[in-house]
């Protein structure tokens, strides 16, 4: 995409024409002009322009071709599409900034295909570590191993990590987040054994023989991570710079952060003053620190922050877990565990209490539900916490629930009857999908698992996202499970309960507009309009109309925000 001289000097006589022959520059120069190729707009009143023009942070002309002339100046730089794909920035509408860091710095699992190859990855970091020096992991997932092990309760056992992996304590994350696995090592140092008690709202695996088999479901894990060393300053930096290169690569313009504490927000704001942030960070706070959001709900909410970088106004609560490990909270019990229902990991009635707090105090409330009785209990919370308190500061509180992948019938409708906000990660589908009919069954899969053209059709905007690092962050593989239903290998034809897929339209606006609109700022970004926010995302392919098959072939070719390009592929 370099400057073409002879698109240029063709548009520079164009101006110079309709400038009745004068010499005299444009009124307003701008700074950035985009043509020739396909731009979607996400406006309403205008879907599909042929050229825009940017000046500083903010579109300044949205229009024809001819029509952009009048802004052409001798420092403009012209970037020609040469038929490539344009649409407003993509926003991460679920995403963990950090986690996707940190995932490049430790070990990444989720490419392993067996349990052996886990065991493999972890013995070669072990190579090239100290003894003694904990070793972490995500990305695991047993129910994508093409050779599965002998396990127990459903999930692998620490003894063939513990015997290739003896010296180093290893903690190794399931790609959920909501399971992991220890081995020996590290439950000798966190002092687990066969006496240790249950905790509330999680599970300590335990074998036949009554001993751990290295498995921690939901809230079981703070018995083993409270004996990892904290992450040092120096880490968390290079976390956040590596979390950013990879957001900007994937043509990743706004970021819905779930759930940041004092030190990660602090790190944000160092990052946002000295201009190194860029992109348009929407932090909702740690629900669990309890003197986080007392000073949050003190002092109000933080908006727009150093140029429109980073915005602090909702909170992350947790309702229950995830399907994968049988954390997610069900009315009914699992069909492949029987007696089994899942997990409430936060007292309801906390829950309902910093709910209430935050409406009050004007802040947004997002709420970590996946099973039909997690849904159904924060929806209940909404309903009661919306009647008590008529006169709150939230005039529009825009209440999310975040991931919303299963619910009952009669509970869909709530969402727009209350103008609450599914945060839905459609890869999510495209990667559970085969095992989660196990775990729900045919039925309550067809009446009430991703659900979105029905939540569509019923009047609520879903939000898009990945939830990474439990899936990989690019948007094109969200976009791809939202217009086809399958997995990522294309399986089946037709995709699955294929009349909940979204058309193209609704996925794009899932990245965008409806996603500016869960963060209050579909006024400034979202769409491409005269006066808003200049985020852009520029595609090699145009995914509105290439086969579908095509879709997850597409790459960025440049990412743009507030005017600034912050990524171009080579």
């Amino acid at each position: 995409m370099k400057k073409s001289l002879t698109v240029y000097l063709c548009l520079l006589t164009v101006l110079t024409i309709s400038c009745n022959q004068t010499t005299e520059g444009p009124e307003i120069q701008a700074d950035k002009i985009i043509f020739n190729g396909p731009i979607y707009t996400m406006d309403v009143k205008n879907p599909a322009v042929e050229a825009v023009a940017i000046k500083a942070d903010t579109f300044l002309y949205v229009g024809s071709r001819d029509g952009v002339d009048a802004f052409l100046g001798d420092s403009t730089r012209i970037i020609d599409l040469n038929g490539q794909a344009m649409v407003p920035g993509l926003t991460e509408g679920h995403a963990h900034i950090m986690g996707v860091g940190y995932n490049l710095l430790n070990v990444d699992l989720r490419e392993a295909k067996s349990y052996q190859e886990v065991v493999d990855m972890v013995a070669e970091r072990a190579a090239n570590t100290p003894e003694g020096t904990w070793i972490t992991g995500r990305g695991w997932h047993q129910d994508k191993w093409t050779e599965k092990p002998e396990m127990t309760n459903g999930f692998p056992t620490h003894d063939l990590l513990s015997e290739a992996v003896p010296n180093h304590p290893v903690w190794l994350k399931h790609a959920s987040g909501h399971a992991a696995l220890g081995n020996a090592k590290a439950m000798e140092v966190a002092g687990i054994s066969n006496q240790t008690s249950q905790p509330d709202g999680g599970e300590i695996f335990m074998s036949v023989s009554g001993e751990p088999t290295g498995i921690f479901n939901e809230t079981a894990q703070g018995l083993v991570t409270k004996s990892i060393p904290d992450a040092t300053k120096e880490s968390d930096e290079q976390a956040l710079k590596l979390a950013l290169e990879q957001c900007f690569k994937y043509g990743i313009t706004g970021f819905h952060q779930a759930g940041s504490g004092p030190d990660h927000i602090n790190l944000y704001k160092e990052f946002a003053q000295r201009g190194d942030l860029k992109l348009r960070l929407y932090v909702m706070l740690n629900g669990r620190d309890e003197a986080l959001l007392n000073e949050y709900f003190s002092n109000g909410i933080e908006e727009d922050l150093y140029d429109n970088q980073l915005t602090v106004r909702s909170v992350k609560l947790y309702a229950d877990g995830a399907l994968g490990s049988r954390g997610a909270w069900l009315l009914e019990e699992y069909t492949d565990a029987p007696g089994v229902h899942g997990h409430n990991v936060m007292p309801m009635d906390e829950i309902e209490a910093i709910t209430a707090n935050a409406y009050k105090a004007g802040f947004q409330v997002c709420v970590h539900a996946i099973g039909d009785r997690a849904n159904r209990e924060v929806l209940d919370i909404y309903e009661r916490t919306f009647k008590l308190y008529p006169e709150s500061a939230s005039k529009e509180p825009r209440f999310r629930i975040e991931h919303a992948q299963h619910f009952h019938p009669d509970d869909i409708p709530r969402f727009a009857e209350m103008g609450v906000i599914p945060s839905m990660q459609a890869i999510h589908m495209s990667s559970d999908r085969p095992w989660a009919i196990d775990r729900l069954g045919q039925q309550r899969i067809e009446w009430g698992a991703y659900m979105w053209q029905t939540l569509l059709q019923s009047g609520a905007r879903i939000v898009n996202g990945t939830d990474a690092p439990v899936e990989p962050i690019t948007p094109l593989a969200s976009f791809y499970a939202s217009v086809s239903r399958k997995t990522l290998q294309g399986n089946p034809e037709g995709g699955y309960e294929p009349a909940e897929k979204m058309t193209r339209e609704q996925a794009l606006k899932s990245y965008t507009l409806d996603a500016a609109y869960a963060a209050f700022r579909e006024d400034r970004k979202g769409s491409i309009e005269t006066g808003k926010w200049a985020d852009l995302t520029i595609l090699d392919k145009n995914i509105m109309t290439i086969p579908e098959d095509q879709i997850l072939e597409t790459n960025v070719s440049m990412t743009i925000i507030g005017g600034e390009i912050v990524y171009e592929a080579e």
